[in-house]
C-alpha cells in the first residue's frame, strides 16, 4: 500500500515535471488526496515561497477534511483577487519592500489645486446644477459601501441599520432607499414634462423611443435606478434581512443587487510568507482588503456592462453613515454632467490642516500627473518641500484650496468601464505594518495589503477629466464613525462624529434650509449629551420625496411661517404646503401621493422633549444610548391623509 502511495506521488510529480526534493515532503505525501486544481493551486504556493504552510501537515488519513479545505480557502483567494494569489505575494513584497526602506510614494511630486466647482447653497448657480443632477439621475446607478458592524460605535447591529435620527426611526439605508427612489421620481416627472400637451401622438412615441435606455420607453418614462450594495463576510446576511423584513424600504427588489467582498491572506513578514491561523494550522488567517474592492467587484459582476447597455452614464458610490450625503447628490451630479467630468470627488470646504484629506493634482518631475485624495498629514510637508514655507495654509476664502474628501465619487460609466478593463479591477495598494522595532525586520503582528475606493484615479492617464464639487460642510458631511466614550474625548472645536452630532447635523441642515426658504427658525441652544456639547435645533425632518431639492423645498413654503426651537415637524408626503405655519410643539403629517395638504395657522402643544440617558445604562436600547438621549412624546397633533384630494389643516390655537 506504501509503495503504491509512493508511486502515485512520484508519477503526479513526474507529470508535473517538479523534482520530489523541491516540494515539502508533508505535501508530497497529500498529493493522493488532492484534485488537478488543487495541485496546481500547492505548485503556485510553493512556487512563490510558501512551503511553510505544509509544515505541520499528518500523513495521509488523519485530518483529511482540514487539508481540503485549506485548499478551499486558498482557491476562494485566488479568484477573489484580480490576478490571482500569485500576483497578491507578488504586489506584497514590492510594498513591503518599499515600506521596509520608507519610501515615500509622492517622491518627483509638486502639488497643486486642481480644477474644481465650489458651490454656495441655494443660490441660482447651485439651483442649476440641482435641476440637471436630477434629470440625469435616471441614467446613474448607485453604490453602497457597506461592509462594516457598528461596533466602533458601540452598535452591535450592521451600520446600515443604524438610526440616522430618532424622531421618526428612519435607519441610514431607509434613508438612502427612499432619497434614492425620490431620484428616480423626480427625475421621470423632470423627463415628463419635456412632452408638451400640443405634441401630436407620433411625436409623443419618437420622443420616448429617443430616450436613453430601453428602460426608459414605458407609458410613464420611468427607469428604475440600479442600487448595489458591497457587503462582507459580517454584513451580507444581516444586510438581506433588513431588506428583506422591510419590503426592501418601498423599492423593488430588482433594483437591488449585493456583492460580496472577500478577503484577503495576512502577512507573516517582509518575505510576504502567508499567515496561519495561530489556532488552526490548515487556515490562513485573513482581514479585509478595504473598500476599494468594490471596483473589482463591479467589474466581474458584469453589472458594469450591463448598465452600460441600458443606456446608463454615472455611477454614484458612497458610503455607509453620512445622513447629509443625498441632500449633496443632485447638485453634485449636475456639476459632473454640466464639466464632463469622468471623475467627480463630493468635497466639503476643509480648514487648513484639519484632520481630512485634501483632493489635490500632483505633477511629477517626468510630466506625469494625477488627480487624488492626499491625507493632511502628507499634505502639508508635501507642500513644504515644493517651496510653500506655511505648508497647508487658508486662502482669502478662510479655507484651505485643496478641498476636504468625503469618499463620495460620481463616475463616468464608459470610461470607468475602459479603465477597469485595463487594470482587471485593481485599485492601487497600500501596507501598513506595525514593525516590532527599528529594525523592521519582524512585526507585532500579521498585515495584509488594503486598497480604497477614493484612489481609483491613481492608475488615470494624464488627459483624464478628474474634477471636484465643494458642498458647504453642514450640507454634506456628518459622518457617524465614533462610539460616545472616544467621541467625548475629542478635543474641543473638532468635529465628534458620532451618532450623536449625525442626529444634530441632520436638524441643524434642515432648519438652515427652510431659514434660506423663508421660514423663520428659532436657532439652537447648547445641550450636552453623552460628555458632547451640541447644537439643538428643532427637530425638522421630511422625506425625501417632499424636499428633494431646494427649488422643491421653496415651493412648498408659502407666506410667513415660523417654527420655534423646541419644536418637532415631521412632514412625510411629497405634495405637503406649509402657508403662514407658526408652529410651537410637535406637528406630523403623513399623506399618500395624490394628497394635497395645505398645513398653516397657529399649532401649540406641549411637544417632544428630549430626555437625557447615560451610554452605560443597558435599560435603554443601545441605538438610543449612543445617542445620549431618548424621545419623551408629550404630545403632537398628527394627521395622515390616506385618501387623494386636496385637505386643508389650519387650527386655531
Amino acid at each position: 500500500m506504501v509503495s503504491a502511495t509512493v508511486d502515485l506521488e512520484a508519477d503526479i510529480l513526474s507529470n508535473l515535471n517538479i523534482n520530489a526534493g523541491d516540494w515539502p515532503s508533508n505535501l508530497v505525501k497529500n498529493l493522493c488526496l488532492l484534485s488537478p486544481d488543487q495541485i496546481e493551486l500547492g505548485k503556485m504556493l510553493v512556487e512563490m515561497g510558501q512551503s511553510h504552510l505544509f509544515q505541520q501537515w499528518t500523513d495521509p488519513g488523519v485530518e483529511d477534511d482540514k487539508k481540503k479545505a485549506f485548499f478551499a480557502q486558498v482557491a476562494k483567494l485566488n479568484s477573489s483577487y484580480p490576478g490571482g494569489l500569485a500576483s497578491y505575494i507578488k504586489n506584497a513584497r514590492e510594498l513591503l519592500a518599499d515600506s521596509k526602506v520608507g519610501k515615500n510614494p509622492y517622491d518627483g511630486f509638486t502639488p497643486s489645486v486642481p480644477t474644481g466647482e465650489v458651490l454656495s447653497f441655494g443660490d441660482d448657480n447651485f439651483i442649476k446644477y440641482e435641476e440637471v443632477g436630477v434629470k440625469e439621475a435616471q441614467n446613474a446607478a448607485f453604490v453602497l459601501v457597506a461592509g462594516g458592524l457598528g461596533e466602533r460605535l458601540g452598535y452591535n447591529g450592521i451600520k446600515v441599520a443604524l438610526l440616522a435620527e430618532a424622531t421618526t426611526g428612519t435607519c441610514f439605508l431607509q434613508l438612502y432607499i427612499e432619497s434614492i427612489l425620490a431620484l428616480q421620481e423626480g427625475s421621470c416627472r423632470l423627463t415628463q414634462a419635456k412632452v408638451q400637451p400640443s405634441m401630436s401622438p407620433e411625436l409623443v412615441k419618437d420622443f420616448v423611443n429617443n430616450l436613453p435606455g430601453p428602460a426608459s420607453r414605458s407609458s410613464t418614462f420611468q427607469k428604475d435606478i440600479p442600487f448595489v450594495i458591497m457587503t462582507s463576510d459580517d454584513t451580507h446576511t444581516r444586510t438581506l434581512e433588513v431588506l428583506e423584513s422591510n419590503s426592501y424600504f418601498g423599492m423593488k427588489p430588482t433594483q437591488v443587487k449585493l456583492l460580496k467582498q472577500e478577503k484577503v491572506a495576512c502577512l507573516d513578514d517582509n518575505d510576504a510568507r502567508l499567515a496561519l491561523d495561530p489556532h488552526n494550522k490548515y487556515q490562513i488567517q485573513t482581514k479585509p482588503h478595504g473598500h476599494g474592492d468594490v471596483h473589482s467587484l463591479l467589474y466581474s459582476s458584469g453589472l458594469l456592462k450591463v448598465w452600460l447597455d441600458a443606456g446608463l452614464r454615472w455611477v454614484l458610490f458612497f458610503q455607509d453613515t453620512n445622513g447629509l450625503l443625498f441632500k449633496a447628490i443632485p447638485a453634485s451630479l449636475g456639476v459632473g454632467a454640466t464639466k464632463q467630468y469622468q471623475v467627480n470627488s463630493l468635497a466639503v470646504q476643509r480648514k487648513a490642516k484639519e484632520a481630512m484629506g485634501g483632493i489635490t493634482r500632483l505633477t511629477h518631475s517626468d510630466g506625469r500627473s494625477v488627480v487624488i485624495n492626499v491625507e493632511y498629514n502628507q499634505l502639508d510637508p508635501l507642500l513644504r518641500a515644493a517651496g510653500h514655507p506655511d505648508g497647508d495654509a487658508n486662502c482669502e476664502t478662510g479655507y484651505s484650496p485643496f478641498p476636504g474628501n468625503i469618499n463620495q465619487l460620481i463616475l463616468e460609466l464608459g470610461p470607468y468601464i475602459e479603465e477597469l478593463t485595463k487594470t482587471g479591477g485593481a485599485i492601487k495598494e497600500f501596507v501598513n505594518p506595525k514593525y516590532k522595532d527599528a529594525s523592521k525586520t519582524s512585526f507585532k503582528s500579521s498585515t495584509r495589503l488594503e486598497c480604497m475606493m477614493q484612489d481609483y484615479p491613481k492608475t488615470l492617464p494624464p488627459t483624464a477629466r478628474v474634477g471636484f464639487t465643494v458642498m458647504d460642510k453642514w450640507l454634506a458631511y456628518a459622518p457617524v464613525k465614533n462610539n460616545p466614550e472616544d467621541a467625548s474625548k475629542v478635543p474641543k472645536g473638532n468635529p465628534y462624529h458620532s451618532a450623536t452630532s449625525g442626529e444634530m447635523a441632520i436638524y441643524r441642515a434642515n432648519s438652515l434650509i427652510l431659514i434660506k426658504a423663508g421660514v423663520q427658525v428659532e436657532g439652537p441652544v447648547q445641550q450636552v449629551f453623552n460628555g458632547q456639547e451640541v447644537e439643538v435645533w428643532p427637530r425638522i425632518t421630511w422625506k425625501p420625496k417632499w424636499g428633494l431639492t431646494f427649488s422643491e423645498i421653496k415651493c412648498r413654503v408659502r407666506q410667513s411661517c415660523s417654527v420655534s426651537q423646541r419644536s418637532t415637524m415631521v412632514l412625510k408626503g411629497r405634495d405637503i404646503f406649509l402657508e403662514d405655519l407658526s408652529l410651537d410643539g410637535a406637528l406630523i403629517i403623513n399623506s399618500i401621493d395624490g394628497a394635497e395638504v395645505k398645513v398653516g395657522g397657529s399649532i401649540q402643544n406641549k411637544g417632544w422633549l428630549l430626555e437625557r440617558i447615560n451610554y452605560k445604562d443597558t435599560s435603554s436600547p443601545e441605538e438610543l444610548r449612543i445617542r445620549g438621549f431618548k424621545i419623551n412624546k408629550l404630545e403632537q397633533l398628527e394627521q395622515t391623509y390616506s385618501e387623494p384630494g386636496k385637505f386643508i389643516l389650519k387650527p386655531q390655537c
